[in-house]
């Protein structure tokens, strides 16, 4: 009763700031998602916990580039990635072909046993691309949304043969496979570390393979999911009409659900309703031994009346359970989206674009007025509980990573998306260096990956970020985890099976402790984590900007200093307060700032 008339309140709140324009956006996010640190891991390249279940050649039948019958083997964690291995030269296609054949056997156990270290880096949230079943590496082609993929579980042929006794129609007969299970312990063990842990939806389209696309593909309009999907003409051999359908973007592995003005049609919304609920509410123990919340995969390509049907019963199963989209809009395109009935936030790409503007590029950089200016639009766009809870990345599995990034200044704009997806991936641009960056450009990268850890928000690391992994974009920022416990060969290839002088691969303590003193001084600070934002200098000709992060007692400095030269913290910044190095504890009245490097000052 107590939570009914909490949602009410809230309800009619939010309905007050959308019909008064002026008045403050009343807060609809959740609490324990207000300044939480990330960690965004891809499943199949993130550990290989249990080699028992690899998957098999078979398994990604239906997958691009449909090849289930060359040489095939789990490919090796620990080798050069460009450098064809004996099992792939077989096929004798080039290595973006083979790329897309890998599997690495990165599992859910392998989570498991990770969590140790993600807590000894001191994240406290996790957000796992997807984890249904589905025959492709990245898993958004799912065969069904209530099936974990069995490789990611014990037992891979027992879970097929349990899946395969279910009416995928009817969730009473629904089944808890050994890899379901395994998830549902995962969740618990995240829980019981006061972590929180979402899931990635994939609402706009199922794969080709899924259950039920293939059974319209064989009954056509006498399928029970006929009208699932965006069907433009139906097999007919007297005619020769073709069956024909609409693919996301056109790719024919991927069909898309309907939808009519109420939304996704009643079919796929109630099929997606029940996978939600089994999530959620696994068992019908509590939302507290269910997931915390949902990415929405191309939120952009379904429409506003189902996010808003489909919060409301996301926030039934759990009042403070989290929504964030996948947008790549800018401000006006974005709000519809943030009002308090569909998201509490989004996949932070603004962030990303106005960060990569001034700290990666070089002869290109944005001055730090600019920069400010798009970080307080940013800020203001949506109401302070969105800010806060807006996932601030700098990179994810769909761009190149920050490493790279940062050994390819002055190209193109990160802002300018479509261009620089295309430029940014070495199968599109011979020229994007992907070779290991310089000790000079992962100085670049801390001090990147520090402003993302001290501004207001929710910031996002990819997995491996932290161990010094680079890699271009997509499929090149997802290779395997680097882990300091094995030995990696040196990566020598060129995809063009030439080489270059050895860039060695290993876990880079120094790096993973910058990232970790950054996080643990936000865990220990109000103000990092949820305190208020004021920006106090901002100097074009030195590149000096510094703010201050503020919640009741708890006053923090921050000055940046972009530049190639040190500069003097005006004294006047300090004035009037007892500050403190906030790693030293060392008093400080004045101060100074290395080129390329930060300074952070914590009152008594």
């Amino acid at each position: 009763m107590k939570n009914f008339v909490s949602n009410l309140l809230l309800a009619g709140l939010v309905l007050l700031a959308t019909v008064l324009p002026g008045r403050a956006q009343a807060d609809f996010t959740p609490e324990w998602s207000k300044g939480v640190v990330w960690y965004q891991i891809f499943p199949e390249r993130f550990s290989n916990g249990d080699p028992r279940n690899d998957p098999k050649a078979t398994d990604q039948n239906g997958a691009y580039p449909f090849d289930d019958s060359s040489a095939f083997q789990i490919h090796p964690w620990a080798s050069d990635w460009y450098r064809l291995q004996p099992y792939e030269q077989k096929n004798g296609r080039d290595i973006y072909y083979n790329l897309q054949r890998r599997r690495y056997g990165g599992d859910v156990q392998g989570i498991l046993n990770k969590l140790d270290y993600l807590q000894a880096l001191g994240v406290n949230a996790l957000y796992l691309t997807p984890v249904f079943w589905s025959p492709s590496s990245h898993k958004y082609d799912a065969l069904c949304y209530h099936h974990v993929d069995p490789t990611f579980g014990p037992d891979p042929e027992g879970d097929k043969k349990l899946i395969a006794t279910e009416n995928p129609l009817k969730a009473e007969t629904w089944v808890w496979t050994k890899a379901d299970l395994l998830v549902l312990r995962l969740i618990d063990e995240v829980h019981k570390r006061k972590m929180h842990l979402i899931f990635d939806g994939v609402f706009n389209h199922l794969g080709a393979q899924s259950f039920a696309f293939q059974d319209v593909v064989k009954n056509q309009q006498a399928s029970p999911y006929a009208d699932w999907f965006m069907v433009k003409s139906w097999r007919n051999a007297a005619t020769g009409t073709a069956f024909a359908y609409n693919g996301w973007f056109g790719v024919q592995t991927l069909p898309e659900l309907k939808e009519d003005e109420t939304g996704l049609v009643a079919g796929p919304k109630q099929y997606i309703f029940n996978a939600t609920q089994r999530w959620m509410n696994p068992l019908n123990k509590g939302a507290a031994h269910g997931i915390d919340g949902w990415r929405l995969d191309v939120a952009y390509d379904v429409g506003h009346p189902f996010w808003k049907s489909w919060r409301q019963w996301v926030r039934r199963l759990n009042p403070q359970a989290y929504l964030t989209a996948e947008l790549v809009f800018p401000v006006e395109k974005t709000r519809p989206y943030l009002r308090g009935d569909e998201f509490d936030a989004t996949m932070n790409y603004n962030f990303a674009f106005a960060v990569h503007d001034f700290f990666v590029q070089d002869a290109t950089a944005i001055p730090v007025t600019v920069f400010d200016a798009r970080l307080k639009e940013l800020r203001e766009a949506f109401g302070p509980g969105v800010a806060l809870n807006m996932q601030n990345l700098v990179g994810s599995h769909d761009a190149t990573r920050i490493g790279s990034a940062v050994a390819n200044p002055d190209g193109k704009q990160m802002g300018d998306w479509g261009p620089y997806f295309n430029w940014s991936q070495k199968s599109n641009n011979q020229g994007y260096n992907a070779r290991k960056p310089t000790p000079a450009q992962l100085q670049k990268q801390k001090l990147i990956a520090a402003f993302q850890l001290l501004y207001l928000g929710a910031p996002m690391i990819f997995y491996g970020d932290e161990a010094g992994m680079w890699g271009p974009n997509d499929p090149d920022c997802r290779k395997p985890m680097v882990w300091a416990d094995q030995q990696y060969a040196p990566e020598t290839a060129n995809p063009d099976q030439s080489s270059h002088a050895p860039d060695a691969v290993a876990f880079n303590k120094d790096l993973f402790a910058w990232y970790q003193k950054f996080i643990a001084l936000r865990r220990r600070s109000p103000a990092i984590q949820r305190g208020t934002f004021t920006t106090v200098a901002t100097d074009d000709a030195r590149q000096l900007y510094a703010f201050r992060r503020t919640l009741g007692n708890d006053d923090v400095l921050v000055v940046f200093n972009r530049g190639p030269q040190p500069v003097a913290v005006d004294p006047a910044l300090l004035a009037g307060h007892r500050y403190r190095d906030a790693f030293t504890r060392a008093a400080a009245t004045r101060a100074t700032v290395r080129a390329m490097d930060v300074v952070v000052l914590r009152a008594n």
